[in-house]
């Protein structure tokens, strides 16, 4: 009897708590269809709800991580618009165009994990699957340059370790599975009023429950099929 009231216990959890996730995402989509389109020829404003979406649309993406508390953030940022005027000033009549934008790293903790970010201004030039890293002076001709890739030595980050290779993928979605389980247990605790040890076994069982799930039905699918004579 008491396991069947903790399972659902359990379930209305879960439940309450998807239901709360998808009101505050739907109030986020809602909210940013609202949010005022950039500059034309300002920097791209990305983040993790439209990052992937943009930068697989076939350009190349010169993309500045940054943080608002950040001096030299700050003091480059009049630098970095004219630099995407003039890159998007060139791509009027072709094909293959650059585009310029920012994220704020302070905020996009997972994309800023998933590009390896450890300090503020980072310069990354997106190309395709191929990622660059900018190490030169901070200079609007520089900068220019290097999205042109002027520099014939400029060598790609090697894929295994790049943001788009599983290296990559793993840092960012260990990040969101922290996010997660930190945002679920504030949930649980402050919001359902639940004492913190009830909360961690709850999360612990659906963390086993759903572990368990995930072997059972890898091991379905990898079940050899009988032979039919």
């Amino acid at each position: 009897m008491k396991l069947f009231q903790l399972l659902l216990s359990l379930l209305l959890s879960t439940a309450a708590f998807a239901a709360d996730a998808s009101s505050s995402a739907a109030a986020a989509a809602v909210a940013a269809a609202a949010a005022p389109e950039p500059e034309k020829n300002g920097a791209i404003n990305l983040t993790k709800r439209n990052f992937d979406s943009s930068i697989g649309d076939g350009s190349v993406w010169l993309i500045e991580f940054y943080s608002p508390w950040c001096g030299h953030c700050k003091k480059f940022a009049a630098t970095y618009e004219n630099v995407a005027e003039t890159l998007h000033g060139m791509n009027k009549g072709k094909e293959h165009k650059i585009k310029v934008a920012k994220v704020d790293g302070s905020k996009e903790k997972a994309l800023a994990l998933r590009f390896s970010i450890t300090g503020y201004p980072a310069f990354v030039l997106v190309d395709g699957w191929n990622v660059y890293e900018f190490e030169g002076r901070r200079s609007k001709e520089a900068m220019v340059n290097f999205a042109l890739k002027k520099d014939e030595k400029m060598e790609p980050i090697s894929f295994i370790v790049s943001p788009f290779g599983p290296m990559g993928q793993l840092r960012a979605l260990l990040h969101r599975t922290g996010t997660m389980c930190l945002d679920t247990y504030d949930y649980l605790v402050k919001s359902k009023s639940m004492p913190p040890t009830f909360a961690v076994m709850i999360m612990a069982s659906c963390g086993v429950i759903f572990g368990t799930t995930v072997i059972i039905v890898v091991g379905l699918l990898l079940l050899p099929k009988p032979k039919i004579d």
